[in-house]
């Protein structure tokens, strides 16, 4: 279960969780995505034993009409009961969202602890979490989904604290004061988070000043983009065949063919009907995919529904640059890879290269075992080369503001200072160029 101890925590609970049941519901028509059922059961069973869970019996259970006290129907959840006794299961994980209604009342049915996909994802994010940051992100994540399922965790709702005789009023019910306590911790939290924040944000602006441009990798968890970013950097970030085996971003310097030096970031995977409180929590390290001059998509083209896992990540970047709290100015151009080339029978494999050939922003690569990725690299060069304009630009002594605003927009790649002027050559993305035509415009210097 999800618990918060009060500790800046989240219990993965992998000591006493061992045994469990993966239920998959088949909602028909009215399952978000209409993904395949079989693939879902498959990767919430992924995401289990990701966390050490031994999935001792799984299901796709129909379910043509969702009861909402229950979601199964009463036949259903006999069985299951027996499978629960039977197997010495203690835990049973549904592999959609479920009410705190469904999920209470499923445990009184089945007298085991019952968590739904988001549940199981947030102890997942707690296990992975490995700075404050991320420890903090976790926690947030975790306190929104248990906030409104407190009715579940107490069998003392009628007590109430508070009040001595008539003067002091009814007092305060045991569900208000926790709702209150975790408002408290949320609030003090974000406050936290904020301060991350405002330190990344000084992070971007002095890696501004550097001439490096941002690389980050991003995709569907377990796409394989730290294998890539291994490979690419020699580094050796975790890089496991498990789900959500990277949650903090990792950067590392990485030079290019062209002699550019660049700066890659490995960033968290993405998954199908990612919590939105997921997603908000982890915002300030999902800025670092918006402030980047280039998004590399990396795709498990191995996998039955690559096609499906691309349209989810594009949806969930689609509405990470759409953000109005972002600076989306620069919506970064996106390469697409086609990852695990290594894993395809021929056939599969020449129908995937010729698409890669045949179309501008995407290369096949095998991250393993290396193969397309100094095309890879020659591909991120060309980007850079091309969406990027080098100036050389006299500016006077006195007119410090445009020596700062080229610092702030800019990447510097030269200064000298003369008698009269500064000598500076400076790489412009194509908007922040555009805007330096203007402002040299509009202060009547072109």
């Amino acid at each position: 279960m999800v618990s918060y101890n009060g500790k800046d925590k989240i219990e993965a609970g992998q000591g006493s969780l061992e045994r469990a049941i993966v239920l998959q519901p088949d909602l028909g028509s009215s399952a978000i995505g209409n993904r395949n059922p079989d693939t879902m059961l498959i990767e919430t069973i992924g995401l289990a034993e990701s966390i050490g869970l031994k999935v001792v019996t799984s299901k796709v259970v129909n379910v043509k009409k969702p009861h909402p006290a229950t979601l199964f129907g009463p036949g259903n959840i006999s069985d299951f009961k027996s499978q629960v006794i039977s197997n010495k299961a203690s835990l049973i994980i549904i592999g959609a969202p479920i009410t705190p209604v469904q999920q209470r009342n499923l445990e009184h049915k089945w007298n085991t602890k019952v968590i739904d996909r988001t549940g199981l994802i947030i102890e997942i994010f707690g296990d992975r979490a490995r700075t404050k940051e991320g420890s903090l992100q976790v926690e947030l994540a975790a306190l929104t989904y248990q906030r409104s399922r407190l009715v579940r965790s107490w069998t003392h709702l009628e007590r109430q604290r508070g009040g001595a005789g008539f003067l002091g009023g009814p007092g305060e019910r045991q569900l208000e004061l926790d709702r209150r306590l975790i408002d408290q911790r949320l609030a003090k939290i974000k406050k936290q988070l904020s301060r991350v924040s405002r330190t990344r944000g000084l992070h971007r602006s002095a890696r501004k000043r550097v001439p490096y441009p941002i690389v980050s990798l991003v995709g569907y968890t377990n796409a394989g983009k730290s294998t890539l970013f291994n490979n690419l950097t020699n580094s050796k970030v975790l890089a496991e065949d498990m789900l959500f085996a990277t949650l903090d971003p990792t950067m590392r310097a990485l030079s290019l063919p062209s002699g550019q030096n660049i700066i890659l970031s490995d960033t968290v995977g993405f998954i199908q009907d990612l919590p939105t409180h997921l997603i908000a929590a982890f915002r300030s390290t999902l800025e670092e995919v918006v402030s980047s001059d280039i998004v590399l998509h990396v795709r498990d083209i191995s996998h039955d529904e690559t096609e499906q896992q691309q349209k989810d990540v594009s949806l969930i970047l689609a509405n990470l640059f759409n953000d109005s709290s972002l600076d989306t100015d620069n919506i970064p151009p996106i390469i697409e890879i086609f990852n695990k080339t290594d894993l395809l029978k021929k056939e599969r494999y020449d129908y995937f290269q010729n698409i890669a050939s045949r179309k501008e922003n995407v290369i096949a690569v095998s991250a393993l075992t290396g193969e397309g990725c100094l095309e890879l690299l020659k591909k991120i060069s060309e980007h850079i080369l091309s969406e990027h304009v080098v100036l050389d630009i006299k500016i006077p002594l006195n007119d410090g503001a445009m020596l700062a605003w080229l610092y702030q927009n800019g990447d510097i790649i030269e200064r000298r200072d003369g008698d009269q002027h500064f000598h500076i050559s400076v790489c412009l993305s194509p908007t922040n160029h555009i805007r330096y035509i203007n402002r040299m415009s509009e202060n009547g210097k072109i």
